[in-house]
């Protein structure tokens, strides 16, 4: 899954239709810049056959501006109380941020057997997961923070990882560059990683 992080509002209709053409079906467009609940919006209205979802949902504001700009899923980077609610609030499908046994364990008692390993690999990448999968093997998880194209294989061939995310799709120099055929291009070698 491509987590894109948008500069210009202009790109984003543009980044979704390259991903679309090289098999990518999920963005997940961050909410890290001013521009990114406007550019979900556009991919919304325009590019309506990608499955949109809003990333780095932070805030339970974050979670109602999201969806109101027409997201379909919501992405977490963590799971605190109130950005929970909101996400469970919302009605959408959400995939919540987890780095720790701690914090998966109570997602699972909350009902969520699919969540965000973040950040992979400053939290022990691949050992980590393979360390989860014994006690906790009714969890799938979806790795990101540091994933590479090079990487991406190997934690694919996980039994607890059912897809990773990563930036490597949309690499900012492309974006900066309006290198779209760039984009079309690392999205086709990505959907051939897909299990």
């Amino acid at each position: 899954m491509p987590v894109v992080v948008l500069d210009d509002v202009a790109d984003a209709v543009p980044v979704a239709q390259a991903l679309l053409a090289g098999g990518i079906r999920v963005i997940e467009l961050t909410l890290r810049t001013p521009v990114a609940l406007a550019a979900i919006a556009r991919v919304a209205s325009e590019v309506p056959e990608i499955v949109l979802g809003a990333g780095t949902v932070t805030t339970p504001e974050q979670a109602k501006q999201a969806t109101d700009a027409g997201a379909k899923f919501l992405v977490t980077p963590g799971s605190t109380e109130r950005v929970l609610e909101a996400a469970f609030g919302s009605g959408l499908p959400f995939l919540p941020g987890a780095g720790t046994v701690s914090e998966a364990m109570r997602l699972a008692e909350q009902g969520l057997t699919a969540l965000k390993f973040f950040p992979a690999e400053p939290s022990g990448g691949l050992a980590y997961l393979k360390a989860l999968a014994d006690p906790l093997p009714q969890l799938r998880f979806c790795p990101t923070g540091g994933i590479s194209a090079q990487s991406a294989p190997s934690y694919l061939a996980l039994s607890t990882v059912g897809c990773v995310g990563g930036s490597w799709l949309t690499p900012k120099d492309a974006l900066v560059a309006k290198d779209f055929d760039r984009v079309t291009a690392l999205a086709r070698e990505a959907a051939t990683l897909a299990r």
